[in-house]
Formats: C-alpha cells, structure tokens, sequence
C-alpha cells in the first residue's frame, strides 16, 4: 500500500505512525494512506521553514524569479502526470484536472514577475532636502491550509506568490487528495528552491491547530466552507496573523428574457455540473427572469439528462463521482430536503449506478424547478451537482435574490442589455461577476475573491492582492543633512 508522507526539508519524512485511507472515488477503493503528522512533525517544518527563510529572503527578487520559471517549465513538461494524480483521487474528468493545474500554473508564470511587482514608490522632496520611498519586505513563515476540490490550483494561488515575495510556505493540503501537492513541491525542488522553503505537512485539525496558534508562522491562507474559515480567521487574527480566509459560495446565474437562452444552457450545464458540482464558483442556483423560465428549465432539463457520468479513464466522461461516499450522502440528503420541502424535482441523481462502479460516489446530474429562497437547499451551500431554478419576476427581483443571500462570491447574469448589465455589475454585492460569462474566475494578474460570507480577511488570493498580503509595508523618510547643525525643531515638519 502506498504511504504518502511529508516532504520537510527536501526529504520525504514522517514521525506520527497516524495514516488515514486516500480512497478512489471512482471505485471507493482505498489507494494509499497518508501521515497525520504530530507535532514533532510540524515542529520540523518549523524549524526547517525558519531556516530557509533567512537565506532564501536574501536572494534577489530576479534570481528568485529565475527559479521560478524553471519551475514553470517542470510544471508544463509534468502537467500530465499532475493532473493525473488530480483525477485518480479526486474523481473530475481528466480534461478538467488539466484545467486546474493549467489555471494554478498562470499564478506561477504571473510570480515570474516579481521583479517588477515588488517595486516601491519614491517621492523627492516631500519636504525641504527630504526624500520618501516605500519598499516591500517578506513576512516570514507563511502557511496555507487547502481544500479537496482543486488539489493543484488553490495550493498555486498561495505559495509561487508568497515564495516569490521572499517567504517560506508550509503547505497543509487535503488528506483526501494529497499526491499532487507534494509532487508540485518535488518540482519545485528540481527547479532550484532551495530546501525547506516549500514544505508540505499532511495531517488533520490537529495539524491546522498548530498552525494557527504557532507563533512562528506570519500568516495563513484557507480556502474551503465558511465555518472552517470563520474559525481560522478568528483564531488566527487573535494570535496576530495576517489571514486570507475564503468561504463557502451560492452562486447566482441571472437569465434575463432578452438573452441567448442557448448560450445560457450551455453555460449553466457546464458551471453546474463540471467537477460534480465541487467547485468554490460552481452555479448552483438559475435565477429564470420572467417569460423566459419555462423554455430555460426545459432545456436545463434536456441537456443535462444526456451528460455521461463515469470514472475519470473513460475520455468521454463529462462528470466524475464526488469525493467520498460521507460527501455523497451528504448531498443526497440535501435532494431528500428539497423534495420535502416542496421543491419540483425535475432529475434525480439519487438513484445512478454505473456498472462496474457500485461502491463508488457517483451521483447523477439533478435539478430542481419552484425552489424559493426560504427552503435550506437555496440557502445552503451542497458542494455537489444539484441545481436550483429560482423564478423571479423582474431583474429587481432578481437582484435583490443574489444581494440577499449571505454568500456573495461570484454571479453572473445572461444578457443582451447593456444597461441591465452595467446596472448589476454595479449594484451587485458580490467579489466576482460576470457578463455572458457562467464561471468569472479571474486571471491570475487579477484577484480572486468574495463578499459577505465567502471571504474573511481584508486580501483576496494571488494578483496585486496576493502580493500585498504576503509582504510587509514599510516607507522611509530620508535626509541627508549639512554637517553645520541647525539645532532641535519642536514643531510639527510641514515643509
């Protein structure tokens, strides 16, 4: 049975003889075990992570940048095998997991930048002979704490940009899918970082605990569902850290009348379903403005009955299994919700077998119709392939739907108005919006990011965001004086 371990310090390493099962969720076969490391565990990470730190904060911004681009060539020639360590114990397509690497692997080519994204400001003459400039300098030990669903890319929107800043990382990814994250860091090391600034701990909350009450680490990254992030943030910021915490998500997809209803479907089916539903910017709820609901569902309906639920190794498959069989139920009980609470449903993924895949976490695409924003399926986050068509009489009421709801990561709206849609890009209280656009994720050279209950923290993730978050502020005054002194001044300098 492969046992998957840490890699502190360059080598791959464990104290605890704790391991937990990494299962297939294709077949719900265990694959491997992985270390739930201790607190001898972490406190090797520490120290390794100390160490690398004094000197790897030394080295220029553009040698740093250089090995970074080498490790951007490692991930291009590896990015089959990465994804295929995605999809083996993740579950999604295998086109999908190279889309995932493929987006992290933009944050990495955006921190080859450094150089230039790390220059400060400078004002001459601020005052008589006196100058002011700002620079940015690394935290320290920085650390992320990531989820399940996107093994490859959610790690990548922390640590290039914090590595490239001057920090060392810890990296803590999820015991359910932990493969690619350490084999992201045995890149890294091929590429030239030196040993110990990319450390990656496997483990449990015993592990996030540490981390959080550590005084040695600076800050902390999460991303994952809004109870863990509202305890990480508070727990964190009360030990003094810098936190970025993002949330759960229910996110909104707007149909107005006048929109291409067909590109509409196309973009809802792919954003509901893609990934089985586990994606942070996953739209889970079509809001169906006016006239145009009963024509928008049944195509809904249609288009999703024929997508081809199977195991990542078929090349057809379009949707993959959830990521465990606790998840699975999880997500049923929350269709058994919606139908007692009085919500149409139109497909009932509930009842899917796949021959051959039996004791696997496969759930068919579902979609329910007449869900109204009282019952606990709109309200909730399900993190699986279930949509819900809310009907709305006007973009008014439609807005008010997406503003009211305690998530706001991202919503998007369908339209061929201009003015409708400049209205809800401005008025909607949401972190990331798009127009004729199912899933904004932003570039990498931008920030990704919500509202309300969906981010906790004052930084959003990688761009000017991530740089800002992972360095420290400092500005400078300088004078270079006469050697005649002119004596104490007692009042406040204004010129």
């Amino acid at each position: 049975m492969k046992k998957i371990l840490n890699l502190i310090n360059g080598n791959l390493t464990n104290k605890s003889n704790k391991f937990l099962p990494v299962d297939d969720p294709s077949t719900g076969e265990k694959i491997a075990e992985v270390v739930m490391s201790n607190k001898l565990d972490f406190d090797e990470a520490i120290k390794s992570s100390k160490d690398a730190f004094n000197i790897w904060s030394e080295v220029t911004p553009l040698k740093r940048s250089r090995i970074l681009s080498k490790y951007k060539n490692n991930i291009e020639k590896d990015i089959k095998n990465l994804a295929k360590l995605v999809s083996i114990e993740h579950g999604k397509t295998f086109d999908d997991s190279i889309g995932s690497v493929t987006r992290g692997l933009e944050v990495v080519e955006f921190a080859c930048g450094i150089p230039h994204l790390l220059k400060g400001e400078f004002s001459q003459n601020v005052g008589t002979n006196i100058d002011s400039f700002s620079i940015r300098q690394p935290l320290g030990v920085t650390a992320g704490i990531t989820p399940f669903n996107f093994p490859a890319m959610v790690p990548m929107w922390m640590y290039p940009i914090s590595i490239a800043c001057g920090n060392s990382f810890i990296l803590k990814p999820s015991e359910k899918d932990p493969s690619c994250s350490l084999r992201l860091a045995e890149l890294f090391l091929d590429a030239g970082l030196p040993e110990g600034v990319f450390n990656v701990i496997n483990g449990d909350k015993e592990v996030v605990d540490l981390i959080i009450n550590s005084n040695d680490i600076s800050s902390v990254s999460f991303v994952g569902s809004t109870p863990v992030a509202k305890y990480i943030y508070k727990e964190s910021a009360k030990n003094g850290k810098r936190v970025q915490a993002l949330g759960g998500a229910k996110n909104h997809l707007v149909v107005m009348p006048d929109a291409n209803i067909n590109q509409a479907v196309d973009g809802i089916i792919g954003a509901a379903y893609g990934s089985a539903g586990e994606r942070c910017m996953a739209v889970s709820v079509a809001v169906a403005v006016g006239d145009i609901a009963d024509q928008l569902v049944d195509k809904i309906s249609d288009k999703a009955n024929t997508l081809k639920v199977a195991p990542w190794t078929d090349s057809e498959a379009e949707m993959g299994p959830v990521i465990s069989q606790e998840h699975k139920e999880k997500i049923i009980n929350y269709i058994n919700q919606g139908v007692d609470e009085g919500a149409k449903l139109l497909l009932d993924g509930r009842k899917l077998n796949i021959q051959g895949y039996e004791k696997g976490n496969f759930i068919g695409p579902t979609l329910f119709d007449n869900v109204t924003s009282n019952m606990l399926i709109y309200k909730e986050e399900i993190f699986g392939p279930v949509l819900s068509v809310v009907r709305a009489q006007n973009y008014e009421e439609a807005l008010s739907l997406v503003n009211n709801h305690a998530y706001g990561n991202g919503a998007s709206i369908y339209t061929s108005d201009g003015e409708i849609s400049r209205h809800f890009t401005t008025n909607c209280k949401i972190g990331m919006v798009g127009i004729n656009v199912p899933i904004p994720v932003p570039m990498a050279f931008h920030s990704f990011g919500g509202w309300k209950q969906s981010l906790f923290g004052d930084h959003s993730m990688h761009g000017t965001e991530g740089i800002n978050f992972f360095t420290k502020l400092k500005t400078i005054t300088s004078r270079w004086p006469k050697s005649i002194n002119s004596g104490p001044e007692f009042k406040m300098p204004t010129n």
